[in-house]
């Protein structure tokens, strides 16, 4: 009895693609079991962030708390007796303590230094020309810059004495009979013209580019060490290697899961931020009487997906390659570290007032794709920038591509003979060096 034909395809049979998309199931299969690769990849970027600015700026809150509920310890020296009004106003305020002491200035100064004062206020004759006008005085303020409540008493004292020679010249003013606008020369005020709608995309895409960078590279770091030093520590490297599949198809696999667990690990980190903003900054905004509103333009989500997969993209081919090298996770890890700090540096320079998307900055890796996605996010779209940003974006992943396949047709390379060595696979197979002689 002969066996009936089938019309599958065996495993050799396979397209390509078919070869890739049944390896790269495997590798999220196998991803979605490993503790760490969930928790750095899915866990951190939703609650971590937002966790951190929550801590951040309520430890804010209680520090401005703390800082606005302990009583300023003041020294007055010589206060003038037609200004009696300055003294009660200074008496009456609950947060000044006002001491009494005969000590000379210099001792008194040697007290702020020690933090047992916080203030000296001194009342000295009026400089010319302001001794022309009677009755003027001239407030001197001595206090430790390096201590905060002697920098807290500072201001509360100076906007008590400001706010009474305001009332007082005003005073002298109608006593003269000079009305308060012909006395007063000019005023200034500021009014701010954006909405509450503008400053929270001001302040989202202030922050939420930056973060988004971190966790793109931080989601790509341990599914790319895993993805091939973690097969080689699990001795399951040899074995995937001498599979049906072609090399260059196992590696693309592996390649498209790293990028969409780090893909996936910015646009959910950047989501979790869009969501807690408001809460987070709620408590600070109420001080001042002000709202925020955090909402996305429609249009920046298609923007956001693209740049979570171009930065993804690039950032995944350049740990790969790294990783490629190691035989051991510690050794990947050790081996794409400096890569994914070299990552963190572009970022940093963001955070520089006045930086915006221009054709220059579009052909930097990396400042490209945040600059892009700031702008998304607040509502003013740059095209020609971001078309470019695109253009370099997708060669950097096609140069990272092809080096990544010029490095794997070495067999060794592929049985992680180097050790972790990027300089040994350079001195032997880019530079031609020889290895050096093994002692007898």
């Amino acid at each position: 009895m002969t066996n009936a034909p089938t019309d599958a395809p065996g495993p050799s049979r396979q397209s390509p693609w078919r070869q890739i998309g049944i390896l790269y199931g495997r590798e999220l299969r196998a991803a979605l079991r490993e503790k760490m690769i969930v928790i750095n990849s899915i866990l951190i970027p939703v609650f971590l962030y937002p966790f951190l600015l929550w801590v951040a700026f309520t430890g804010l809150m209680f520090v401005m708390g703390q800082t606005e509920g302990f009583t300023s310890r003041v020294v007055v020296r010589q206060p003038p007796r037609e200004h009696s009004g300055l003294s009660k106003r200074l008496e009456t305020n609950p947060q000044i303590q006002l001491l009494a002491t005969r000590a000379p200035v210099a001792a008194l100064r040697e007290q702020i230094k020690e933090g047992s004062l916080d203030l000296l206020v001194e009342f000295l004759p009026p400089r010319q020309p302001g001794a022309a006008l009677p009755g003027n005085f001239e407030v001197r303020l001595a206090f430790d810059q390096s201590k905060e409540r002697s920098v807290e008493a500072r201001g509360r004292v100076n906007d008590i004495v400001e706010q009474y020679r305001a009332d007082w010249l005003k005073r002298e003013a109608r006593r003269r009979g000079v009305a308060d606008s012909a006395w007063q020369g000019f005023t200034l005020s500021s009014h701010n013209v954006a909405s509450r709608k503008e400053m929270g995309a001001f302040i989202l895409g202030l922050l939420a580019p930056v973060i988004f960078v971190v966790m793109v590279a931080m989601g790509c770091f341990y599914p790319a060490v895993d993805a091939i030093a973690g097969e080689r520590e699990r001795q399951t490297w040899e074995t995937l290697m001498s599979s049906a599949a072609s090399r260059l198809n196992i590696v693309a696999a592996k390649y498209l899961y790293v990028v969409t667990l780090g893909g996936l690990a910015g646009i959910l980190n950047l989501l979790a931020v869009i969501l807690t903003l408001r809460p987070v900054f709620a408590p600070l905004l109420s001080r001042t009487g002000r709202v925020l509103e955090c909402s996305v333009p429609l249009a920046a989500i298609p923007v956001a997906v693209l740049a979570a997969v171009l930065l993804a993209g690039f950032v995944a081919a350049g740990m790969m390659i790294f990783a490629s090298f190691a035989r051991t996770f510690k050794e990947g890890q050790a081996m794409v570290t400096p890569f994914y700090m070299l990552i963190l540096v572009p970022v940093v320079f963001l955070q520089a007032p006045g930086i915006k998307s221009s054709l220059l900055l579009a052909i930097v890796p990396i400042v490209n794709v945040t600059l892009m996605l700031r702008d998304a996010l607040s509502g003013h779209f740059v095209w020609p920038p971001a078309l470019l940003t695109v253009f370099v974006s997708l060669a950097a992943i096609l140069l990272s591509l092809k080096l990544a396949a010029f490095i794997i047709q070495f067999e060794d390379v592929v049985m992680g003979s180097y050790n972790g060595s990027l300089a040994k696979f350079i001195r032997q197979r880019v530079c031609r060096r020889p290895p050096p002689p093994k002692p007898s």
